[in-house]
Order: structure tokens, then C-alpha cells, then sequence
């Protein structure tokens, strides 16, 4: 700017100095010629005439013209701004708050709905699952069998591949800093080619065939993500080639893959951990097709040119062929048809896509609330400096010169809004990360998008040029004589600028309150989670989740070398009142293991409860004692039940309803021979628990069936799943929970140093987690319908106040003939009110229609619950009178004897 005004000054000095010089050239001509020297300068200075109008017309020709005004009009709107600093820093704010808001929430959209996958031509991969009468089984995964029959017969489809998240194991990696705990997915040889995806370092796993199955070299080889080469192994180049561990089995790199690729989604770096990946090895059980073959995960490219809808018309028709295969009819009404989806609408879950895409309306409609207001308060500003255009254009200031000024204040407190939401935008996705990436499955770093950010500013400064020009087109429509007339330097509003004011409020009021109404079936919700019972208690309960590294307790006896000490040292430590192991506690999201019923019979029970999906957890006896479960039937786990006692389970009330299909009593149950403990021992229901919530609080009571730790063996069928994995230790102490996690990490530290890495948390923190995406979405609509609600209000007292002080001649006449102060307020206030009312009238209607999209985060409450919308129409109308009573109070205080001696 100060060099630009250096540049500007040098040229006007260059022209006065040359006009100098010509001036004196015909003064010292005509002195030649015989001329007094004062004849010869008036002759010269009438030759060249009025040298103020040649400089104007010379400067105007110069190239630089139109950007010295602009310099010339940013230096006057800066100095304009910067003396009304309550206006410039009120709309700053406002519309920062706006930007920062939408942009934040279009990043979140971004990262899970429009941003593309990174393989090549992902538009043609597609999902495939099979499906039937009974619906899908094994979460939609196919055996290899199946899959084999669709490569071999469709014409549809360039390659089919497979893979298996094997997030059923926890896994260890030898890198060379010491053992490290990573995640794993085993994946067809043709997976990573198909998807258009090569190694950064190294190769590919070598396909022994077209059907996805591996070369025998490759058996025992391993491919690492970016993130393990350069955490796990330096970044060493030389590490392909090199042999590694993982879980005690020896592999070798063959590869490291580049930084973006990210599979399978959901998994690996989403959880914090580096992935790696292992080829399936296929073997026996794949050349079977009942519940014990291994079930993959299915991923196809379609050929170009080949339609969607043939593609999935042809594979049903081979998946009709397929089934027929199956022997036993309940699996082959299982896969009787197939079902394809894109793989990208894969990845999105319908609840994922509403909340979202909910989230991002509020987010725009509060940017469009702060332009509102802003609105509002320029229309005011503007109109209360007519007169001062008037004295402008008077002075020779052409209407287009004013209007270009008001634009230029206008792209000033754009940009000035922009930078600052951006900041907002960058503290919203730093706050809310956590959540945001927890709850939408969010796989890319949280940052505003440049375009976006590019197109929100411009949108931004378009919407403030039109706020700009709508009252600058009524000033240019003006008659400066008729406003210079005026003898009082403050010119009234016209009734159409009263009534644009008026409007703009009323659209404040409505839009806010279609926030405020979402913001209060939010807070409903979780008031109503805060209230469920959960049917456990969670205060003074720590839990330490730890990661296993069960294969090295290979041919050992976990049980008794590992975790019954464990649990003793637990036990002994101060403050600890009772504790206990188990796989995961309630609520939890660490290892969840869902077992299914396989009954031998064909009867329509048996039919029922083979479709019967129950929560397996493995416990100790003592965690009714940690969580006061409440026992319906019978009893619970106790010192008695040990591996050479009789295999006992305990079941909840959920689980009797489902297996027996009916409401009959619980007892009903005791003494069930349910499922085989070992090749000696079946199971006998001992116990029936009442229901608790084990997923979520949202979400109710699931059958449950739960075994007790001593009773586990090497040789028992849950072994490796319940005891190999992972598991929660769970303590009651008396003293605050926080207070015993050092404790704690010294007892696990010397049962093993892989325990050292454990987390803790507190089962008040385990339950306030779940809440999930409603704590989240009523987190945020807090913030951006109080913020709406305090534009809103902001916007009532502005133009009410602008109102009274252009009504201050009247009010003072009105005063002066006799009018009270009490009526003058009531004239204020009744406008108020009157806005307000309107304002409730269509935003009651706007948040009926808008409140349908919240339905997916509502627990316990209607979207269009009425005492919602009473409480928000009362707060917001209090808030408005209350916004309106520092204005009326003003209005009452006129001095009618100063108003009426500016006439």
C-alpha cells in the first residue's frame, strides 16, 4: 500500500515538474522574442491554460488511474471501518461465524461423501454379498466356492478378488525397534492389481492363477503400509527382501505400498494402527461349502461398457445355479441371490450419509443466518448515511464513485470474515476430531479443502456486494437536493427501507429457530440416554483394555499362567473392592464376538434358532460383583466353576425371548443343554441375567451368552477366540478411578511388558462414548444454534436501535405533546413483538419440515415433538423482548427540547 502510494505521488511530481518545464520554455521564448518577463509568463500560462484541468485530464489518460481510485478507496474504507469499530468487528464476527461453520462441516462431507477413491477407475469396482429368503448370512461374506463359480462363468466382470479383515485376531510385528502391535487384512494375489494400486518398494504377491489364490513362494510373505515401513523399520529401503515376525511366524517383505493406500477402509490406520498384509493362503475348508469353510469379503471391476443392472442380472441368474449346490436348505435359502453396490456406496452406511449431509444443513444454515444479519446491520448503516452521500455527491462524487466505494468496504469485511472463519473452520475440526473421525469413519487428515474454502469466500463476498448494492441502488435513486434539504443531519427511513429491515430480521428469527428446534430434540435425546437404565452400574469402575499377545503363551494353559495371577495382583492393590476379567466390558467397542446358533434339526425352531445372533463374552466369576448385573433366574458364576467342574453358561432375558420365541418364563431355561464346551463337556444354562444394554444406550438389550474364564481350557471350542485376542480387566475401587491407574499400569507392566501400551478409562467414559453420534451432532448444533440465537438477537437490537435513531424527531414530538415514556416503549416493544411473532409463524412451519432429517440421530423423542417447539418459541421470544428493551428504553429518554431545536 505505502509503495503503491510512493508510485502514485512520484507520477503526479513527474507530471507537475513537466509542465514546469514547458511553462518556462515559452516564458523564456517570449523573452527572446522582446517580452517583460511578466508579460512573457501571463502569455505562456494563457497559452497552456488551466494547468489544474490539464493535470486531471493528462492523470486521467494514465493507465494507472483505475488503481490509484481503488488504492485511494481502499485507504477511505479502511479509515471508514476503523472508525466504527463496533459495526466492522460485529460483522466480522457474524459472518466469520457463518464461514467457519459451513466450512468445517463441507470438510467433514468432503472426507466421506464426495472425496473420490484412490484406485484406479473406481466407479467400476463394485460389492458383492450374497443373499436370500432369510436375508444376509455371515455379514454377507461367500466362500471361495462361490466366489470360483462367478469367475469362472460371468462375462460381466474383468476380475473378481477377495479379502478378510482378520479383525479377530490381534497381531504382533517384529520391527526393528521391538515388537509392535499392528493391524492385519489377508488379501487375494489379485486384490491390489485389480484395484490399480502398485507397491512403492517391491512387488505385488505373486497369483499362482487367475482365481486369486497364491503362489506357494509367497505363502509366508507380507506387504507393509507406508506407516509400518517408517514407524516399525526406520524407513529402511532395504527392507523388502528382509524376514520378519509376526505373532511368532516367520514372513518375508515383499514390499512396501505408498502412503495413500488405505484398505481395507475402516480398519489399519483409522484405529491408530499401521496395517500390514498377509495373501490368503486357501486350503481344505475353502473347497467346502458349509459354515465352517472361511467366508471373504468380495470385491469385483466391472468391464467398460457393461452396465450396472446387467452386471447384477447376470451374476443372479449364475448365484440361482450356485445355491443349488448347497445341501443343507437353511444355508441355501441364505445364498439364493446376490446383491452388487458400488463399492464407494459401500463404505457409507445410509444412517452415516442422512447424519452427515444434517450436520452440513445446519452448519449452511447458520451462514446463511450470518448473512442475514449482516445484512440487517449494512442496510441500517447505509441508510443512516445517506446524507452523507448526499454531501459527497455535491461536492462532484459521481453516483458509480459511491457505489464502488461501498463495494470496496463490502470485499473488506469479506476478506477480513474469510481469514478469520477459516481460523473458526481449522478450531471446529480440531475440537470436534475425535468424534467426527470416530463417528463418520474418516480415513483422510481433517483440513479445510482449498477450493471449497476458495468458493465459501466468494460466495461470501458476492452475498456482502449484494447486501452492499441493495441499499446503494436505493441511495443512487436518491435525490441528493432533496436530502441536503433536510435541516436535521440524521434523515429518516422511508416506509419500503423500514419494511426491507423489518424483513430481514423476521428471516433471522425463522431460520434460527429451525436450529434452536434441532438443537432442542438433540438435547431431549440425550437427556432421554442419560435415563435409560442400563441395568449395571458404572460409577467407581476403571477399565484397562489390553492387547494379548497370545502366541506366546503357545501349548501353555492361559488360563492358569497368565490371567489368574493377573487378576490376583488386581486384586491386592489398595482401594480395589472387587475385580474381574472379560472379553469386553458393556458398551465397549474393543473385541466384540457375536456367536451363532447351529441346532442339527430342521424343525421351525430350530429354524429360528439357527437365525439366532447372540453377544459372547467370556468373564470371571467376580464381575457381578464389579457391575451389580441383576440376576433374573438361578445364579451367577462363582468359585465353584472350574475347569474340572461341569461347563455352566449364563444367559439374559433378551436371549431366553429369542430362543424360545415367545414371552415364557425365564426358568424355562435353567438346565438347557445350549452348546458344547469341549470334546467332553456340553454347557447347561445356570444363570439368567436381566437385560442391560451392551452395544449401545440407544439401542436395546441383544441376546446375550456369557462363560466363565476358569472353565476355559486349550481344549475348548471358545479357546483361541475368547482368550487369545484380547480382554478388559474391570476393578470397583472406592477411591476416584483415575487415582488407581498408576497402580494398575505397574501391576500389568510386571504380568508383561506388552501390557505396559494399555489404555484406561473409566465406565462413565465408556457410556458417555457411546452415546456416539447424538452427543456429537447435539455438540455441535449447540454451538451453531446459540450462536444463531445470538445473531438473532444481535440482529433485533440492532434494527431497533437503528430505528429509534431514526425516529428521534418523531419520538421527541411525540413527547413534547404529551406522549408518556411507558407508551413510547410500548411502541418499541410492540414492534418487537410483532417481528417476533412473525418470525415464530414461519419458523415453527421451516423446522416442522427441516426436523425430519434429525430423526436419525432421535432416541425417545418425535421430530416433531410440540413441546420442543413451545420451549424454543418462548426462549427466543423472551430473548427478544429482552434484546428489545435497552432500544425502548433509549427511545423513552429523548429530550424532545434538543430534538425539536434542530428544527
Amino acid at each position: 500500500m505505502k509503495w503503491l502510494a510512493r508510485r502514485f505521488e512520484r507520477r503526479k511530481q513527474d507530471l507537475t515538474e513537466e509542465l514546469r518545464t514547458h511553462i518556462e520554455m515559452s516564458v523564456a521564448d517570449r523573452i527572446s522574442r522582446g517580452e517583460s518577463p511578466d508579460d512573457a509568463r501571463a502569455g505562456a500560462q494563457r497559452e497552456f491554460g488551466n494547468i489544474a484541468v490539464i493535470q486531471d485530464v493528462t492523470h486521467n489518460k494514465w493507465s494507472w488511474t483505475r488503481l490509484e481510485r481503488l488504492h485511494n478507496d481502499l485507504r477511505f474504507a479502511l479509515r471508514v471501518l476503523g472508525r466504527s469499530r463496533g459495526f466492522t468487528l460485529t460483522v466480522v464476527l457474524t459472518l466469520a461465524i457463518g464461514v467457519g461453520a459451513t466450512c468445517a462441516m463441507f470438510t467433514v462431507v468432503d472426507r466421506v461423501l464426495l472425496r473420490p477413491l484412490r484406485f484406479e477407475d473406481p466407479a467400476r469396482l463394485v460389492a458383492i454379498t450374497e443373499l436370500g429368503k432369510r436375508g444376509s448370512d455371515q455379514s454377507g461374506n461367500a466362500v471361495y466356492q462361490d466366489i470360483a463359480q462367478w469367475q469362472q462363468r460371468s462375462r460381466s466382470f474383468e476380475a473378481f478378488s477377495f479379502y478378510d479383515e482378520n479383525n479377530r485376531r490381534v497381531w504382533f510385528l517384529d520391527g526393528k525397534n521391538g515388537t509392535v502391535h499392528v493391524s492385519s487384512a489377508s488379501i487375494s494375489a489379485n486384490l491390489f492389481p485389480m484395484l490399480g494400486l502398485k507397491p512403492a518398494l517391491g512387488r505385488s504377491f505373486l497369483p499362482q492363477d487367475s482365481g486369486g489364490s497364491v503362489k506357494p513362494a509367497d505363502a509366508h510373505a507380507v506387504i507393509l503400509s507406508d506407516a509400518a515401513w517408517r514407524e516399525d523399520f526406520g524407513a529402511d529401503p532395504g527392507v523388502v527382501g528382509s524376514v520378519t515376525h509376526m505373532n511368532g511366524e516367520s514372513l518375508t517383505i515383499v514390499a512396501v505400498m505408498p502412503r495413500a493406500v488405505v484398505f481395507p477402509y475402516g480398519s489399519g490406520d483409522w484405529n491408530g494402527l499401521p496395517v500390514v498384509w498377509r495373501p490368503i493362503v486357501l486350503g481344505d475348508a475353502d473347497l467346502t461349502r458349509d459354515h465352517h469353510a472361511p467366508h471373504y469379503w468380495v470385491l469385483a471391476r466391472l468391464r467398460k461398457q457393461t452396465s450396472f443392472i446387467s452386471a447384477e442380472t447376470e451374476l443372479r441368474t449364475i448365484q440361482s445355479d450356485v445355491a443349488k449346490a448347497y445341501t443343507d436348505p437353511f444355508d441355501r435359502d441364505h445364498v439364493s441371490s446376490v446383491a452388487l453396490e458400488r463399492y464407494a456406496h459401500s463404505l457409507i452406511g445410509d444412517k452415516v450419509r442422512k447424519a452427515t449431509l444434517s450436520l452440513f444443513g445446519a452448519s449452511a444454515l447458520l451462514w446463511l443466518i450470518s448473512c442475514v444479519n449482516s445484512a440487517s446491520l449494512m442496510f441500517a448503516r447505509c441508510t443512516t448515511r445517506q446524507r452523507e452521500f448526499a454531501v459527497r455527491g455535491a461536492l462532484g462524487a459521481g453516483r458509480v464513485r459511491i457505489l464502488q466505494q461501498l463495494l470496496v468496504e463490502s470485499a473488506i469485511l469479506s476478506v477480513l470474515s474469510s481469514i478469520l472463519g477459516l481460523v473458526f473452520a481449522l478450531a471446529i475440526l480440531k475440537f470436534f476430531e475425535h468424534g467426527l473421525v470416530t463417528q463418520f469413519n474418516i480415513h483422510q487428515t481433517l483440513r479445510p479443502d482449498l477450493s471449497f474454502m476458495v468458493t465459501l469466500m466468494l460466495l461470501t463476498v458476492l452475498g456482502t456486494f449484494s447486501v452492499a448494492l441493495w441499499p446503494a441502488f436505493g441511495v443512487l435513486r436518491t435525490r441528493f437536493e432533496a436530502e441536503l434539504r433536510q435541516g436535521s443531519p440524521q434523515a429518516g427511513m422511508s416506509r419500503s427501507q423500514r419494511r426491507i429491515g423489518i424483513a430481514l430480521v423476521i428471516a433471522q428469527i425463522s431460520l434460527s429457530i429451525t436450529l434452536l428446534v434441532g438443537c432442542g430434540l438433540l438435547l431431549r435425546t440425550i437427556y432421554a440416554l442419560r435415563h435409560v437404565d442400563l441395568g449395571f452400574r458404572t460409577e467407581h469402575v476403571l477399565v484397562a483394555s489390553m492387547t494379548i499377545p497370545s502366541y506366546r503363551f503357545g501349548g501353555r494353559d492361559m488360563t492358569d499362567d497368565f490371567y489368574q495371577p493377573l487378576i490376583d495382583r488386581v486384586k491386592r492393590s489398595p482401594g480395589v473392592e472387587s475385580a474381574s476379567l472379560m472379553t469386553e466390558v458393556p458398551l465397549g467397542h474393543t473385541f466384540s464376538m457375536i456367536f451363532t446358533m447351529r441346532p442339527s434339526g430342521h424343525s421351525d425352531i430350530d429354524l429360528q434358532r439357527r437365525e439366532m445372533k447372540t453377544q459372547f463374552r467370556a468373564v470371571g466369576p467376580e464381575m457381578q460383583q464389579v457391575f451389580g448385573f441383576r440376576m433374573l433366574r438361578g445364579r451367577f458364576f462363582n468359585q465353584g466353576d472350574t475347569a474340572t467342574s461341569p461347563a455352566v453358561v449364563v444367559v439374559n432375558r433378551a436371549f431366553v425371548k429369542a430362543y424360545f420365541g415367545d414371552d415364557r418364563d425365564p426358568s424355562a431355561i435353567l438346565g438347557e443343554s445350549l452348546i458344547g464346551f469341549d470334546k467332553k463337556r456340553r454347557s447347561t444354562v445356570v444363570g439368567v441375567l436381566d437385560d442391560e444394554r451392551q452395544v449401545s444406550v440407544a439401542e436395546p438389550s441383544q441376546p446375550e451368552m456369557e462363560i466363565s474364564i476358569p472353565q476355559i481350557t486349550p481344549d475348548s471350542m471358545f479357546y483361541k477366540a475368547a482368550e487369545g485376542v484380547g480382554m478388559d480387566v474391570a476393578v470397583r475401587t472406592s477411591n476416584e478411578p483415575s487415582q488407581l491407574i498408576p497402580e494398575l499400569r505397574n501391576v500389568l507392566r510386571a504380568s508383561s511388558p506388552d501390557l505396559a501400551a494399555s489404555t484406561f478409562t473409566t465406565m462413565d467414559e465408556v457410556v458417555e462414548e457411546s452415546f456416539g453420534s447424538q452427543k456429537l451432532a447435539a455438540d455441535l448444533l449447540e454451538i451453531f444454534a446459540g450462536s444463531a440465537l445470538l445473531l438473532t438477537l444481535a440482529g433485533i437490537y440492532g434494527v431497533l436501535a437503528y430505528f429509534v435513531a431514526q425516529r428521534q424527531r418523531e419520538l421527541g414530538i411525540r413527547i413534547a405533546l404529551g406522549a408518556q415514556q411507558s407508551h413510547i416503549r410500548g411502541l418499541i416493544i410492540k414492534q418487537a413483538c410483532w417481528m417476533l411473532g412473525t418470525g415464530l409463524v414461519f419458523g415453527i412451519g421451516l423446522a416442522y419440515l427441516s426436523s425430519r432429517w434429525l430423526k436419525v440421530f432421535l432416541y425417545d423423542v418425535k421430530a416433531s415433538d410440540p413441546w420442543t417447539g413451545v420451549a424454543v418459541a418462548i426462549l427466543l421470544f423472551a430473548g427478544g423482548i429482552a434484546a428489545s428493551l435497552v432500544p425502548a428504553r433509549r427511545a423513552a429518554s429523548v429530550n424532545p427540547v434538543e430534538m425539536i431545536r434542530t428544527e
